[in-house]
């Protein structure tokens, strides 16, 4: 039997935040809910704790964030999304925009423990 990747934690996803200067909000949603197309005049940083989300970009890239998985999302970034099956909690943190480099860059496994483990050095 596979075993299942460690859910990361929401106090350690919140404190890599804060260590890089970002205050973070949670908020969730249920199966299947929507958000409609929209921008934000900020730089967004959106991190999966729990379920999936996927967002659609104006240029039709879609990016898929499951837990663990960090977003940074600049300002001006027309986007739309999908809640996954299992619902979605999310931390989130703004930015002023500029802040963050002028394209989305999807930071898979971000908030997930090394499957290797800790390294000696």
């Amino acid at each position: 039997m596979a075993r299942r990747a460690p859910l990361p934690d929401d106090a350690g996803l919140r404190g890599r935040l804060a260590a890089e200067g970002l205050s973070a909000i949670g908020w969730s949603n249920g199966p299947g809910d929507r958000y409609a197309v929209h921008e934000h005049g900020y730089d967004k940083v959106l991190v999966a704790v729990r379920g999936s989300i996927g967002f659609l970009l104006d240029d039709g890239a879609r990016i898929d964030l499951a837990a663990g998985d960090r977003l940074d999302l600049p300002s001006g970034t027309s986007h739309g999304a999908l809640v996954g099956r299992s619902g979605v909690s999310c931390l989130e943190a703004h930015l002023p925009a500029g802040s963050l480099p002028p394209v989305p860059r999807l930071h898979a496994r971000w908030g997930l423990p090394d499957p290797a483990g800790p390294t000696e050095g």
